[in-house]
Order: C-alpha cells, then sequence, then structure tokens
C-alpha cells in the first residue's frame, strides 16, 4: 500500500519574483499568501499563490534564483518555467521508500525548507524524468 500523499503545489521558475508576483496577480487573479522567503539551503527565493475560488486546493510557488550556486538557474537558461510538482505526505521517509521500490531516482537526503517553516523536503526524478517535490506534513 503507497503512503498517503497529497497535491501541494506546482513549482514554475521565475527570473525575478517581484515581477512574476504582479504578473500572477494581473493575469492570474492570483493572491499571496505566503512569502517571499529565502532559502540559503537550496539557493532560491520562493512565495505561494492562489487564487481565491481555489480554497484549500493547490498552490502555485514562484521559485526565483537567489545566487549563482541556484538549480532554478538551469530551469531558466532552459526557458522552461512550470518544472516541478509538490506532494505533501505524513511519512516522508516511507514516501521515498515508496517512490525508491517505483524505479525513481531520489536526490540527495530531505533538507528542511524556510518556506515550509523548517519541515524537511526531498526531490526524485521519476522515471519518466517528472522532477517531484515532498514535503512532510
Amino acid at each position: 500500500m503507497s503512503p498517503e500523499m497529497t497535491m501541494h503545489h506546482v513549482g514554475i521558475a521565475v527570473a525575478n519574483l517581484d515581477q512574476a508576483i504582479e504578473v500572477h496577480q494581473a493575469i492570474f487573479d492570483q493572491r499571496l499568501l505566503r512569502g517571499p522567503y529565502h532559502d540559503p539551503l537550496q539557493h532560491v527565493s520562493v512565495c505561494f499563490m492562489q487564487h481565491p475560488a481555489w480554497g484549500t486546493g493547490p498552490e502555485i510557488e514562484l521559485v526565483a534564483p537567489a545566487s549563482s550556486k541556484s538549480p532554478i538557474s538551469s530551469w531558466l537558461h532552459k526557458q522552461i518555467g512550470a518544472y516541478h510538482i509538490c506532494y505533501e505526505t505524513g511519512d516522508l521517509d516511507a514516501a521515498l521508500a515508496h517512490v525508491r521500490k517505483h524505479h525513481c531516482v531520489v536526490l540527495g537526503t530531505p533538507v528542511p525548507a524556510v518556506a515550509f517553516s523548517g519541515r524537511r523536503v526531498a526531490w526524485f526524478f521519476t522515471p519518466t524524468r517528472q522532477l517531484t517535490e515532498l514535503v512532510e506534513r
């Protein structure tokens, strides 16, 4: 039986966080929910947006490079915007064991994330090369 995983957000790489916030407000009528946050471990600045009609549904995470070491820079260089989907799980270790069993490639060990009040996150690629994030509940 697979561990519970609930869709949490879709991550979008952006070059400028302030400009992206304005675009999502003006074009998509989304509201800033949380952030911006600076995460020195992941070398990014992030915020979370959502349309008021979505209620407690999935969020949009805008992710901008915060240093030259940021992995987001390579996505922007390739002109890729939406680049990951995130699932929330009650048992991060069990979820990682589950995805490994299904031939996913886990990228490093879980780390605390500023945007999630220190809750751990982990990243993996599915066998079809979809970048996926897990965040512990």
